[in-house]
């Protein structure tokens, strides 16, 4: 490993064996680990038998702690980012540390691993040769600003989405896109009860309001 280097380390989304040997080495020899969520890594960290000191690296503390983090990787710290579940900065915390870095002259690498988009693209038989990542949609205001302007995307798009929130998120689909639009919703990716339907966005609105949509969610949505 080298001195003075933040790691981007990927951890499993669901199943604790879908992580690296090589995350797991960077882990191991990084001098701290900064963690989304220090108990949920922790579990993670037990699992593997994984000692190294960890910091509380978050959405609500990062910008008050971004520069001594900088600082200490300057003066030649070895330190590695992880989130809860997936790749820092995909929906997580991680853009603006790697930005600051970059722009202190600090080296960032990001390791290969888990993502929940990608095995739900695959998954879902729509076209993945090219694709848009929309990430989470706006909570009220800007959502339908944001789904008029994708009404013409002809790649195949993805989005992240809470069960909460699913069926309106489907409803608002059919508006804009029309109910025969095929649409893929895979949830809990990797875990024991991992589940994909796919269908019509009236179909799939259908199978969820007989159904409650539980745990973390990717909607794939064919393009124009």
């Amino acid at each position: 490993m080298e001195r003075g280097k933040l790691y981007l380390v990927p951890t499993p989304i669901g199943n604790l064996s879908d992580i690296t040997l090589r995350a797991l080495e960077v882990l191991r020899e990084a001098d701290v680990i900064l963690a989304e969520d220090t108990r949920t890594s922790g579990k993670l960290l037990k699992h593997y038998q994984v000692g190294t000191p960890m910091r509380s690296f978050h959405m609500h503390n990062e910008h008050k702690v971004v520069d001594q983090v900088v600082g200490e990787l300057a003066a030649g710290a070895t330190l590695a980012l992880i989130s809860d579940a997936g790749t820092p900065g995909i929906s997580d915390p991680g853009f603006l540390l790697v930005r600051e870095c970059l722009k202190s002259g600090v080296a960032v690498e990001c390791l290969p691993g888990a993502t929940a988009l990608i095995p739900a693209l695959v998954n879902s038989g729509l076209p993945s040769d090219r694709f848009v990542f929309e990430g989470f949609l706006p909570v009220k205001k800007g959502r339908k600003t944001r789904l008029d302007q994708l009404a013409g995307e002809t790649r195949t798009m993805v989005f992240y989405e809470s069960p909460h929130k699913l069926l309106k998120t489907l409803e608002h689909f059919i508006e804009v896109f029309g109910p025969e639009r095929q649409v893929s919703v895979s949830r809990e990716l990797t875990k024991l009860y991992e589940e994909t339907i796919r269908g019509s966005l009236e179909e799939v609105l259908k199978h969820f309001k007989g159904r409650a949509p539980k745990g973390e969610l990717v909607v794939v949505l064919a393009g124009a």
